[in-house]
């Protein structure tokens, strides 16, 4: 494909966004960045941008496009690389179904759960969630890594399923060592779903996935949001990340509501 100029709206702290930011990553990709403050109301700018006011927002010569997997699916084919066969390749379109199930399952079935237990009320909903949480990747997500050598599929490299998924296994592999989640959640995983062990952790090692992620940071904002929402007496509040933007959301992602599991 002919240069084109790109330019990504997000915010470093979105989950949803960093997806874009692997997938650019991977395919070295020059672009521009703006920051949206996702503290305030959006400005009257990036609304015509998103009328949704969410992140991340891609304008790709001049043509603008929103969510994240929509975002990160169209970089993988209009630059077709290791990430993504060609569906007309040998094997390309299996494997890009293949692929889509992965994804759709790990966001589908798991990683709701993650969120859920971050902001739950008591120490017995944490625990509750954090089952759920194991539960769900034995049975829908370990059979699926059974080749993954050490990526999707036998790949020495990261593809689509680790764009898509690679941020919130990153948060995994690093928020239970600051007491966000129980630190049992990885031990729990590494022994009961030992593929999907491997798996995260040369995931949550990788260049492209630890680009844009300031550790630090997101466990700060973290437990300062966690704090608010206990000062306040909300229960649950379907915290942000736990809503639909086209089906996902973080808790850094949308500054308006609670409810979320898409962009925000």
């Amino acid at each position: 494909m002919a240069a084109s100029t790109i330019k990504l709206y997000t915010n470093h702290a979105c989950p949803w966004a960093h997806r874009a930011h692997i997938a650019l990553a991977e395919l070295q990709l020059p672009f521009e960045e703006e920051i949206i403050d996702l503290s305030v109301p959006r400005t009257p700018e990036y609304l015509k941008i998103n009328p949704r006011g969410l992140v991340p927002s891609l304008e790709f010569s001049g043509e603008i496009l929103t969510e994240s997997a929509i975002i990160s699916n169209f970089l993988a084919d209009a630059f077709p690389s290791h990430l993504l066969p060609v569906s007309n390749a040998p094997g390309g379109a299996l494997l890009r179904a293949r692929i889509a199930f992965f994804v759709d399952s790990f966001i589908s079935k798991v990683n709701s759960n993650f969120f859920k237990a971050q902001f739950a009320k008591t120490d017995e909903e944490v625990e509750s969630f954090v089952q759920e949480y194991v539960g769900a990747v034995v049975k829908d997500i370990e059979p699926l890594l059974g080749n993954a050598a050490p990526f999707f599929n036998g790949s020495d490299k990261l593809t689509q399923a680790e764009v898509l998924t690679g941020s919130f296994v990153l948060r995994l592999f690093t928020l239970p060592k600051h007491g966000v989640l129980p630190k049992h959640i990885l031990s729990d995983l590494s022994a009961k779903a030992p593929n999907f062990y491997r798996w995260g952790q040369a995931v949550s090692k990788h260049p492209s996935v630890l680009g844009i992620y300031d550790e630090e940071n997101i466990v700060a904002r973290t437990k300062e949001r966690l704090a608010k929402l206990t000062a306040c007496g909300s229960p649950f509040a379907t915290p942000p990340h736990l809503q639909h933007d086209s089906h996902q959301n973080s808790t850094f992602c949308n500054s308006n509501n609670f409810t979320n599991t898409r962009d925000i």
